[in-house]
């Protein structure tokens, strides 16, 4: 009789799904269509799957993670982060160091994820023009941007180091491999702060936030500007006069962390490598224009060959674009800032 009551509690609890058993995460991203598109094409179907019990909340950053931390609170168990940010939380110490055991990144791009924060979703820092003043015939290289009497016209830029030197130094004449490795050094940052006082006298804005930039796009207020494709992508579905090339981008991406005590670490890391799957990353696309990290994702039939074409992750559009290096935004980034800042108010 024993043995056949203990029998039955042990198919009982295997039976009993994972919220019985009390399995669940918080999940902490920035709200609005972002993360809704995170929560319909990730969160809900893999819990579902899972039988893990998710719940969101909205925060403000790793500033809240640092809060948590250090006061010993830690009541989130994965948040979303961009990925430089997520490098800086980690340098800190922030962070758990994530178990590539359980997440498969076999199939990811290489450069999209880290010890501590694993890509979900692919991003690009471009340059954007004015369809109305250019057509079709807009820059196709960062020095075509920074070329004024190839193509005159009013430009906006990054108001934040962020994204902004890169193209600067391509522009002057830095083959994209070599970006960093000239960088990696005060010389070659002052060369590249340089290139940009060149252009400043022409710089109408220079943009702090995705949604001032898509703006003055959409109301034609400047000719080009660097920025994100995602926005511009909204912008020209409001009816901006908007084009953009993915040639010599800036490849980025946003991540998921766990904070350093999180109170359901092991049930996080498994979460993240249900959502890691492509099965998962391959319906981003529905709802946000950002690519899939598992490059797997392009192989499952979900994402149509039109839809791939825009997509900064794509094989194709990835091939053209410079991966955006952590390490030097780890070592470089507060410095280049300083000086990046000292140039804008002159």
């Amino acid at each position: 009789m024993r043995t056949t009551a203990i029998l039955a509690i042990t198919t009982a609890l295997a039976a009993t799904p994972a919220t019985a058993m009390n399995k669940s995460v918080t999940i902490a991203s920035w709200g609005g269509s972002y993360q809704e598109a995170q929560s319909k094409a990730l969160f809900e179907p893999a819990a579902a799957a899972t039988g893990i019990e998710v719940k969101q909340e909205t925060y403000g950053g790793m500033s809240d993670v640092r809060l948590q931390v250090s006061s010993r609170r830690v009541t989130l168990d994965i948040v979303a982060s961009g990925s430089g940010s997520a490098a800086r939380a980690a340098a800190e110490g922030l962070l758990e160091p994530l178990d590539y055991d359980i997440i498969d990144v076999s199939t990811f791009y290489p450069t999209l994820y880290t010890e501590h924060c694993v890509g979900g979703d692919v991003f690009s820092t471009v340059y954007a023009w004015n369809t109305d003043t250019y057509g079709n015939n807009g820059p196709r290289s960062w020095a075509d941007f920074f070329d004024v009497e190839k193509f005159p016209g009013s430009r906006a830029y990054r108001g934040k180091v962020a994204g902004a030197l890169e193209g600067a130094l391509m522009a002057d004449g830095v083959a994209p491999e070599n970006v960093y490795r000239v960088l990696d050094s005060e010389a070659g940052i002052e060369r590249a702060i340089d290139k940009i006082r060149e252009l400043k006298p022409h710089i109408a804005v220079f943009w702090t936030s995705g949604a001032q930039h898509a703006q003055l796009m959409k109301d034609g207020e400047v000719d080009m500007t660097s920025g994100w494709n995602g926005r511009f992508d909204n912008a020209k579905k409001d009816g901006g006069r908007v084009a953009y090339s993915f040639d010599q981008a800036l490849l980025d991406y946003d991540c998921f962390a766990i904070p350093k005590g999180a109170p359901n670490k092991d049930v996080a890391m498994e979460f993240l490598a249900e959502i890691s799957k492509p099965r998962y990353q391959d319906d981003l696309p529905k709802y946000i224009t950002y690519g899939p990290t598992n490059k797997a994702a392009y192989e499952t039939g979900v994402i149509t060959a039109a839809q791939a074409a825009g997509l900064p992750s794509s094989p194709e559009n990835a091939a053209r674009q410079l991966p955006v290096s952590l390490e030097w935004y780890a070592k470089w980034e507060t410095i280049a800032d300083e000086l990046y800042q000292e140039m804008l108010t002159e």
